[in-house]
């Protein structure tokens, strides 16, 4: 494998799998440990995003690989070079920051070319580089303007311009659309995916956006008070969470309380919050075993019930809530243990009876084969 150069102060770029490699990080502040051991690797040309709530220690990861922070312990491998200790501008990292941090008394044109003029790159190449940016994000006829003539998408995109005119191996986003509204952020998701996939650079964004982390992922890092719950693609995070944190902070789900109580030609089954049901579970359970059921609302499938009901291996409940989506029709059904449930079904106009009445009882099954079991967390 060919090995590392570093030329004028820089690391240039060279093949090498993994790109980021985090071993063993730590970091605390006033004795406050908000990283512990945190190891992680990033692909060369992947779209990696870090998920969780505020203080899990996602901006503090961010700030490592820029170069702002230093780890109390550990190596960061970016291109096979371990860096801590190098300062963010040899580092082959540029970073677009929440506030964009954008000058505001430089035209548009001078705020992409200010990294350049720094590095003492030629006039020519300046400018053809600096419009080729500005073309890239679609603000070159807005190259003679200042930043408070743009609106907060576009100064969004003069600072990716600024970030990715330098030609970094890495770029890092630091919650760059949270201050957008919610139409103006959706049309910068798609733009920060085509335009990732146009420059072929590994992004790493932060984000506490669930929706905008599996939108624009091509992986998704889930974090929580300094430790990695789970890593992998948007649906694997999704569909297969690692822990009752990851289904929690991931989308709405169901959790319900289970126990086995029968196991027959090794099919589990349990009491599911006071009901009778089969699930569908890939590792041995034994007689008693309490565990999660875990499912989503769109697992859900909700019937009326005849007068004469055959509910076995079902849950029931009165409808709470009911709201007409367009697509879906959302409701909210409340067992006779006071457990609420979510479901979301595909609306069927051609389904006469496809509604719910509030306070009517009703049936619910799910989908067999989409639950997700995990340990009670309780033992």
């Amino acid at each position: 494998m060919e090995r590392n150069k570093i030329g004028n102060g820089r690391l240039e770029s060279v093949a090498a799998a993994p790109l980021i490699d985090l071993q063993n990080i730590t970091k605390s502040y006033d004795n406050l440990k908000v990283l512990k051991n945190i190891n992680l690797s990033i692909n060369n040309g992947e779209f990696l995003t870090l998920l969780g709530p505020s203080g899990c220690g996602k901006t503090t990861t961010l700030r490592l690989i820029a170069g702002f922070e230093t780890p109390d312990s550990g190596k960061i491998i970016i291109n096979g070079h371990n860096v801590v200790g190098l300062p963010p501008h040899k580092r082959s990292v540029n970073t677009v920051f929440q506030s964009y941090a954008l000058f505001p008394h430089m035209t548009v044109f001078n705020n992409v070319a200010f990294g350049l003029k720094m590095s003492k790159v030629p006039g020519p190449e300046i400018n053809d580089r600096v419009m080729e940016a500005l073309k890239m994000v679609k603000l070159a006829p807005y190259a003679s303007r200042k930043p408070v003539q743009l609106s907060g998408g576009q100064q969004q995109r003069v600072a990716v311009a600024r970030a990715v005119v330098n030609k970094p191996l890495v770029l890092l986003l630091d919650e760059p659309l949270s201050a957008l509204d919610a139409k103006l952020r959706f049309e910068m998701q798609e733009e920060l995916k085509q335009l990732q996939q146009k420059l072929k650079i590994t992004f790493v964004l932060v984000t506490h956006d669930q929706e905008e982390a599996l939108s624009i992922s091509d992986r998704v890092v889930v974090m929580n008070e300094g430790v990695i719950q789970q890593i992998g693609s948007p649906r694997n995070v999704y569909e297969e969470p690692a822990n009752l944190f990851t289904a929690q902070f991931v989308g709405d789900i169901n959790i319900f309380d289970a126990q086995v109580v029968d196991i027959q030609d090794g099919v589990v089954i349990a009491d599911v919050e006071g009901y009778r049901c089969a699930v569908d579970n890939k590792r041995p359970m034994s007689m008693g075993e309490t565990f999660k059921l875990l499912l989503r609302p769109e697992d859900m499938r909700v019937e009326k019930l005849s007068e004469e009901p055959d509910t076995v291996g079902l849950l029931v409940g009165n409808v709470e809530i009911k709201t007409y989506k367009g697509a879906t029709l959302d409701s909210v059904i409340v067992l006779e243990n006071g457990k609420r449930v979510m479901a979301s079904e595909f609306f069927d106009e051609e389904d006469e009876d496809f509604d719910y009445h509030i306070d009517e009882k009703v049936s619910i099954g799910w989908v067999k084969g989409w639950e997700v079991i995990l340990p009670d967390e309780r033992e």
